[in-house]
């Protein structure tokens, strides 16, 4: 019994046998134009340093140098450019494009690396480095790909660099691969065929569909292939585990299908045979709106869904400045950040228009219950608030390390002192400051629960935003790492058992910010990590500029449903379906 699941459902004829059944465009058609294969010398390639790789071009007879060509990247090469086996790309491309099912295409053949210091095997699927650059998580293969094989295919033909227009394909191993790249970088990819693939625990990618479901949308389209006969091992389920990708990918609303099937084995008799249909669904024309599925969430969860609006992405809002820090809002939702380097603090109103407000810099801003605004000043070992009708300035502590702090509604201020790995208490009136708490590794950023009774701070050192409940003489009890911070893979550390993927031990959880309903929002390596309020992982939203270190966040605007982000030399704002808290009132 063959079961199709898709998130547009159609219908295909089931398969009579466990076998590979031709479709008529794997049959070489005389009446219609042959691309070229081209064989590449042996690539060495300095990403993989130390291996070697054999590699094959398909150029498209319909290809000109005018108008830049689609593209598509097969890993394990050497078996989809072979025109006697299942896949026979080269006859497959040459009929979907004369009949328009495809684009003009460029299809690139890439066997795994083998290191050069060893005897190279008889079979390509014997390559040492296979396994290592397939199945590990991580970007090391697709900067591989953007940085060495691209590039040099780009000498001869013009490439498409539109997301569309660039796909990748791979089986087992190669198949997790392809999504891993497209994960990874979907500006660069924005389609994905696998067959068969690995999401299993051969290096960590059975973390994948927990990945997608609490990770923003990414515009990748993505179709699956597997069946029932497929391997139970002890690395996984192969069937279960291709399932549960599906599942996840629906459930976040992505353009997916999976083709399924009882029986068959581990091979490629099957996504072979539904090859040009796969093809045809991955390279069609019309994007259908695929809603993410979120009807079975039980009572209390806030999925990311509910966070995100569909369509809404970043938006730069400031650029051109030195080291942006600081972001906050007051009540009528204008924005507020420093420059730390100009030095200067800004407001920016809800319609963009920006004015410097204080020739001081900051790396946290807060408004108090006084309504002055608040700010840390580490190179000047001091804690300031800011009269912002007349500019007057108050000092209300010295010989403090400040990186970020809040304010109560009974005015008490809570700073974060990363260098000595205290957070410090400093009263209201500023006559008295007492370290409230020490051993957390990095204190960095620090936030309010919505009722006031919950602090929270983040480690930069560590992998945890801890809380603790703020007593009514203003001390700090219950102190538990509340939150967990996913963090990224080290591509440069090895697990002792050779295969893991090995996490930094540090998320670099920095700045924080906190809405309505209780959501924490903490700024870190790999983007906002959102958090309900019991503590439990929301998503990720990845951060605007990936080079560029993400400091802070605040929720502002008319409706303080802007998430706004310092990032770098940048600001960004996302409109979301939140409300941020106003700042403490007497």
């Amino acid at each position: 019994m063959r079961i199709l699941f898709f998130c547009v459902l159609s219908a295909t004829a089931a398969l009579a046998a466990d076998d590979f059944k031709a479709a008529p465009e794997h049959e070489a058609n005389a009446n219609v134009p042959h691309g070229t294969v081209t064989r590449m010398p042996a690539w060495e390639s300095k990403v993989f340093a130390g291996t070697i790789r054999d590699w094959s071009i398909y150029v498209p007879a319909q290809y000109k140098a005018e108008q830049p060509a689609s593209v598509m990247v097969f890993q394990d090469g050497h078996d989809y450019v072979n025109t006697k086996g299942n896949w026979r790309v080269p006859i497959v491309f040459d009929n979907l494009i004369a009949s328009g099912e495809m684009p003009v295409t460029i299809a690139i053949f890439l066997d795994p690396g083998q290191e050069s210091a060893k005897e190279k095997p008889t079979s390509a699927w014997n390559n040492s480095n296979r396994s290592f650059e397939y199945d590990s998580l991580g970007d090391r293969y697709a900067r591989f790909l953007l940085e060495e094989i691209l590039p040099e295919v780009e000498k001869s033909y013009r490439l498409s660099h539109a997301p569309a227009d660039r796909a990748i394909s791979g089986a087992s191993s190669g198949g997790i691969c392809s999504f891993t790249v497209a994960w990874e970088h979907p500006e660069a990819f924005g389609k994905v065929l696998s067959t068969i693939g690995s999401f299993t625990n051969i290096r960590g990618g059975n973390v994948y569909p927990s990945l997608i479901r609490k990770s923003a949308h990414k515009p990748i389209r993505v179709y699956l292939e597997d069946a029932g006969g497929d391997v139970d091992n002890q690395f996984g389920n192969w069937p279960l585990a291709n399932q549960q990708m599906y599942s996840a990918l629906k459930y976040m609303g992505y353009d997916t299908r999976f083709d399924y099937v009882d029986g068959f084995a581990h091979s490629s008799k099957h996504g072979g045979s539904i090859f040009p249909e796969a093809l045809k669904w991955l390279w069609r024309k019309e994007t259908p709106k695929v809603e993410a599925v979120i009807t079975r969430n039980i009572g209390g969860d806030l999925p990311l869904q509910q966070l995100l609006i569909e369509g809404e992405e970043w938006q730069l809002v400031a650029e051109g400045l030195g080291f942006a820090d600081g972001p906050c809002a007051d009540a009528e939702g204008n924005f507020y950040f420093s420059d730390m380097k100009a030095p200067g603090i800004f407001k920016m109103t809800p319609d963009g228009l920006k004015t410097q407000i204080s020739n001081e810099g900051a790396s946290g801003l807060k408004w108090g219950p006084d309504g002055r605004l608040y700010a840390c000043q580490g190179s000047k070992k001091r804690v300031i608030a800011i009269n912002t009708a007349d500019g007057a300035i108050s000092v209300m502590a010295e010989e403090v390390q400040p990186n970020d702090l809040v304010v109560t509604q009974k005015g008490d201020i809570y700073i974060t002192e990363t260098g000595i790995q205290q957070i410090t208490k400093i009263s209201g009136d500023g006559k008295s400051k007492v370290a409230a708490d020490s051993g957390v590794a990095g204190p960095n950023g620090i936030a309010l629960s919505p009722d006031g009774g919950t602090l929270a701070v983040s480690d930069y050192k560590g992998q945890n935003a801890w809380v603790f409940r703020i007593e009514s003489d203003g001390a700090l009890t219950a102190k538990s790492p509340y939150m967990t911070l996913r963090t990224e893979v080290n591509l440069n550390a090895k697990s002792p058992d050779g295969r893991s993927p090995v996490y930094n031990g540090s998320a670099a959880g920095d700045g924080m910010t906190t809405d309505t309903v209780g959501r924490y929002y903490v700024t870190s390596a790999l983007g906002v990590q959102v958090f309900d309020s019991t503590g439990r992982l929301c998503g990720v939203i990845p951060k605007p500029q990936a080079s560029k270190p993400l400091t802070s966040c605040a929720l502002a605007g008319t409706n303080r449903d802007y998430l706004y982000v310092t990032n770098g030399d940048k600001i960004f704002r996302r409109k979301v379906q939140a409300t941020g808290n106003p700042p403490p009132v007497k």
